[in-house]
C-alpha cells in the first residue's frame, strides 16, 4: 500500500508553532490528517466547518485529498483586522513624531 508524508501545523499563539509530521495512506484527505495529527485534541479544537484550514496557505475543504509533502495548516481567527492594525500603528507613529 502506497503512503504519503505530510506536515500538519497550528500556531496557538504568535511566534509559536506546533507541527507534526505524518505518514498517511495514499488518498487520505485533509480531515484524516487533522485527526491523525493529535493537534485537535492537544489544543481543544473541534473538527467542523468553523475550523479554518488549508494547504500551503490556501483555504481548502476538509474533503480535499492530500499529496506527498503537503503542509496542512490550521489557522486561528484574527483578533484585529490587519488593515485596522496598520492604521493604529500609523496613528501611534504620528503621535510619537508629531504631525507635520
Amino acid at each position: 500500500m502506497s503512503r504519503i508524508r505530510v506536515t500538519v501545523a497550528y500556531s496557538p499563539a504568535p511566534r509559536s508553532v506546533d507541527q507534526v509530521s505524518l505518514e498517511l495512506p495514499a488518498g487520505a484527505d485533509l480531515a484524516a490528517a487533522l485527526r491523525a495529527s493529535g493537534l485537535l485534541t492537544r489544543h481543544a479544537l473541534v473538527l467542523d466547518a468553523s475550523l479554518h484550514v488549508g494547504i500551503w496557505g490556501r483555504a481548502k475543504p476538509l474533503e480535499t485529498p492530500l499529496r506527498e509533502a503537503d503542509r496542512v495548516e490550521i489557522w486561528r481567527g484574527l483578533k484585529v483586522d490587519p488593515k485596522e492594525a496598520r492604521r493604529q500603528r500609523y496613528q501611534q507613529h504620528l503621535a510619537r513624531v508629531g504631525r507635520r
